[in-house]
């Protein structure tokens, strides 16, 4: 088992700051390759606290924002316009990136591309339906609607 120091946040395990253990393979496999995680030492404890406020600051402080922040989300479908063929099908497909920047010019909030969670592959016009974790008790479901442009 190897003792790492979560760097960014990994949906299932933690939150960056977090010293979780983890298999040797998934460690030196995964989490370190991508900068997902860093090598626990003695020294790196000052490093987690660092990322902690950090943390704190950018995270929706209450119980009660969380609910206000995921009602005004939920309140209007958020549009994303994409270059599509002429059966629908889009050239490539939607990222959280774009999801997040059309949040952000809908106007009810700045969200972070690595708190939203697509099911699957968005590479076609529609509507689909995302997720967004806002506080680790609060998660919105949004509508997004994919058009072409």
């Amino acid at each position: 088992m190897a003792k790492l120091i979560l760097t960014h946040e990994v949906t299932g395990l933690g939150e960056p700051g977090d010293v979780v253990e983890v298999k040797d393979g998934y460690a030196r496999n995964f989490l370190i390759p991508r900068n997902l995680a860093t090598p626990w030492s003695k020294g790196a404890e000052s490093q987690v606290s660092a990322i902690r406020k950090a943390r704190k600051s950018r995270e929706i402080a209450s119980l009660d924002d969380a609910k206000a922040a995921r009602d005004s989300l939920q309140a209007k479908p958020v549009v994303v316009t994409a270059k599509a063929g002429e059966s629908g099908r889009l050239f490539g497909a939607v990222t959280t990136a774009d999801i997040a920047e059309a949040v952000k010019a809908n106007g009810t909030l700045s969200v972070d591309k690595r708190k939203i969670e697509i099911g699957q592959p968005i590479k076609a016009v529609g509507s689909y339906s995302v997720s967004i974790r806002l506080h680790p008790e609060v998660s919105a479901n949004i509508a997004v609607d994919v058009v072409a442009g």
